[in-house]
């Protein structure tokens, strides 16, 4: 019997002469609408938005405007209509979306239906990445020390005081051996510092030494950078907890580009505020907007940043063009790219 996939993708994506309809954002529509009409290539098309009565769609792309100020923990009202839109659509085959990771409850629900779900893994690895490594030589270099000196209009230079370490020999482990980490390591490497990874596999032979994620503790005690730049899963979800944090090597920092969950929140600030812990750059929370009375706000050692690395001005066009890629695959009946299984 022929599947689903197959009779949506004969024929340039639907079996003639039915016709294709599209789930965009109001705002993306008009700036998507001659991409789209020339990969479709004259095939009928429609593009539909959560603003059109009784919508239906057979695919549809998430774009940022979508999201917006929006989190996974806190859905305003625009975003929470386009995923009712998402919900309600009953021809839902394939959803693109902007983000590289998934884990927003709407898209597991879309998943769980057989919704196909690709992502936009790599758009924006280039500046999550150097977000990451400034993070690194922000803290390195204690430019948050320095930041609150200057708000006190207090000159504090480090003479007498605790001098900041030389970067070139320290040691970083990357959690995470995706376009970001990789990106990651070659920046730190750049800078003098020794890079492993953590993945799914080790190998000891690569440019990068890998570790595999069972054998992380061993690692710990001799990482002065502990970098987050995985997926949220099962074996990543609470992955830097209270253990975690107390065989880091003296002195260490985190930093974390990857999800919230990844680390126990409680044991993070704990850490340091106990000083076990020297610093940390964090651009994601375990609830975002991170809550008004969260310590993490007023700690001396710690930089906080509003799930903002990934963005920049060119990052919707790149996202679009792996939408319209993707939809190029859809067209003639190959595999997706950056599917989620």
């Amino acid at each position: 019997m022929e599947s689903d996939r197959a009779r949506l993708g004969r024929d340039g994506g639907v079996s003639s002469p039915q016709l294709l309809r599209i789930l965009v954002s109001a705002a993306a529509a008009p700036q998507l609408a001659p991409q789209i009409g020339a990969v479709l290539a004259g095939r009928a098309h429609l593009l539909v938005t959560d603003e059109d009565a009784a919508t239906d769609a057979d695919l549809a792309f998430v774009s940022r405007d979508i999201t917006g100020r929006s989190t996974k923990h806190e859905i305003l009202p625009a975003t929470q209509r386009f995923y009712d839109a998402l919900r309600s659509a009953a021809s839902l085959r394939w959803v693109h979306i902007h983000s590289a990771g998934a884990d927003r409850a709407i898209f597991g629900e879309l998943r769980a239906r057989g919704v196909e779900v690709t992502t936009s893994s790599g758009a924006n690895a280039d500046v999550v990445a150097q977000t990451a490594v400034a993070g690194v030589l922000a803290l390195a270099r204690h430019f948050p020390q320095y930041m609150a000196a200057q708000r006190e209009r207090r000159w504090a230079p480090p003479t007498g005081g605790v001098l900041p370490r030389d970067l070139r020999g320290q040691r970083a482990l990357i959690v995470g051996w995706g376009p970001v980490g990789q990106e990651i390591a070659r920046l730190l490497q750049a800078l003098g510092l020794h890079c492993t990874a953590v993945r799914r596999q080790a190998d000891a032979t690569a440019a990068v030494p890998a570790i595999a994620y069972e054998d992380l503790a061993q690692a710990l005690p001799r990482t002065d950078w502990l970098v987050l730049a995985c997926p949220l899963s099962a074996r990543t979800r609470g992955l830097v907890d209270a253990a975690a944090l107390a065989a880091l090597a003296p002195g260490a920092r985190l930093v974390n580009v990857a999800r919230g969950e990844v680390v126990v929140e409680a044991d993070l600030v704990a850490a340091l505020q106990e000083g076990s812990l020297a610093g940390a750059f964090l651009d994601v929370f375990a609830h975002e907007p991170l809550p008004a009375a969260s310590p993490l706000w007023m700690l001396d050692n710690v930089i906080v940043t509003p799930h903002a690395a990934g963005h920049s001005d060119a990052n919707a066009q790149r996202v679009a063009a792996m939408f319209l890629d993707n939809l190029a695959r859809w067209r003639d009946c190959v595999p997706l790219a950056n599917r989620i299984p």
